[in-house]
């Protein structure tokens, strides 16, 4: 039979496009499960506010009746105003190995494109860069961190084949986590002069709700400065940051978020990290219920590998050491909690400023991600 391109309508469709990499990733030992619910609000219209700025279309492609792939088209009408573009972004890509599907589902969305009058296509990414992003290009045989998707390597072929073409590429790194008595005494006396020297301060959080409704919407501010100028990144609303904030530092440990204040209290820069939640992701299997819960609440106790998430600094406040401040903080608390590896999460491969953090510990790029794009004038 030929394949048919459905577009996802209902909760029914919704469900089912959610579901579909259980298919191809079934005996995949470093596929990285997503929470079904997340997936399911992600393309909600009434929960995600990303939809205040952005539009999207879903497509399933099914063979011989059963589902065999499935991409999303997104239309971010606020990142086509920011860099002047007629762009058409895709995510959410999965298939099985044959051009003839992803061809079907890519031609799906430039079809979509091409009725909003838009003249290329970039992917995969999502609605902004707090989504995952990036086609998995090097390092097949390492388990991801649960910030990012996993894909088979023939995905690659697919895309090229397609007549996509390399846009940017991120990068990952993975390091030891020394103990305090052997990083170089230079950067902690470096680190200390700084602390006694400048305005600029460390802060300590009395618990979660201190973060949270003293210090978040901040830290968010910082979030939207620093990353303004990397590629793709869209400005967050008020109802954006609210979302985020409720949806990922519900959950954190308040000791993994190093925040940097000037002398009036105003956020300048943080580091934020989280316990390594990649194998309890999988032991859930995208559920919370019945037992999901119990693998998460566990693993966010434990002391091994730590997955350093965000960080960033206010443009004023840069070359100014704030990041070593912050970078040995993150070292000590580290110590403290017994975390012996640290993971990076995807980090723009012209980005210097944060590569550079790394050259203090002993370290390794472990995975390349690429975003491709497409002229579909």
């Amino acid at each position: 039979m030929s394949i048919q391109i459905k577009t996802v309508e209902s909760k029914k469709d919704l469900k089912k496009f959610v579901k579909f990499p259980y298919k191809i990733f079934k005996d995949n030992k470093y596929w990285v499960p997503q929470l079904m619910l997340d997936e399911m609000e992600m393309f909600n219209k009434k929960k995600n506010p990303a939809y205040e700025t952005a539009d999207s279309k879903l497509f399933i492609a099914y063979k011989d009746g059963e589902p065999v792939g499935r991409i999303a088209g997104i239309n971010s009408m606020i990142a086509n105003k920011k860099y002047g573009t007629k762009n058409i972004r895709f995510g959410w890509f999965d298939s099985i190995d044959d051009q003839e599907v992803a061809d079907a589902l890519i031609s799906s969305v430039e079809g979509w494109a091409k009725e909003l009058g838009l003249n290329t296509m970039t992917g995969p990414h999502g609605f902004s860069d707090l989504d995952p992003e990036g086609m998995l290009y090097e390092g097949f045989d390492k388990l991801p961190t649960i910030a990012v998707y996993y894909n088979h390597p023939y995905y690659i072929k697919l895309m090229e084949k397609n007549g996509m073409e390399k846009e940017i590429d991120w990068v990952e790194f993975n390091a030891i986590i020394p103990p305090m008595d052997e990083l170089p005494p230079k950067l902690l006396k470096i680190a200390e002069r700084l602390k006694e020297r400048s305005k600029i301060r460390l802060i300590k959080f009395k618990n979660r709700k201190d973060l949270i409704k003293n210090w978040a919407e901040q830290i968010f501010e910082v979030v939207d400065e620093a990353f303004e100028d990397l590629y793709g990144t869209v400005p967050l609303s008020e109802v954006q940051v609210a979302y985020y904030i409720k949806k990922y530092l519900s959950f954190v440990e308040k000791d993994l978020v190093i925040t940097a204040v000037d002398e009036n209290n105003k956020v300048v820069g943080f580091l934020l990290a989280l316990p390594s939640l990649s194998e309890a992701m999988q032991k859930a299997k995208g559920r919370i219920l019945p037992f999901g819960w119990f693998h998460l609440i566990r693993a966010l106790k434990q002391r091994n590998v730590m997955d350093f998430y965000l960080a960033g600094i206010r443009k004023d406040h840069r070359g100014k050491g704030i990041d070593l401040m912050m970078l040995m903080e993150m070292a000590k608390v580290a110590n403290d909690l017994g975390f012996k590896k640290v993971e990076s999460n995807p980090e723009l491969e012209d980005n210097t400023n944060i590569h550079g953090q790394w050259k203090y510990f002993e370290h390794e790029m472990v995975k390349r991600r690429r975003l491709f794009k497409k002229d579909i004038k």
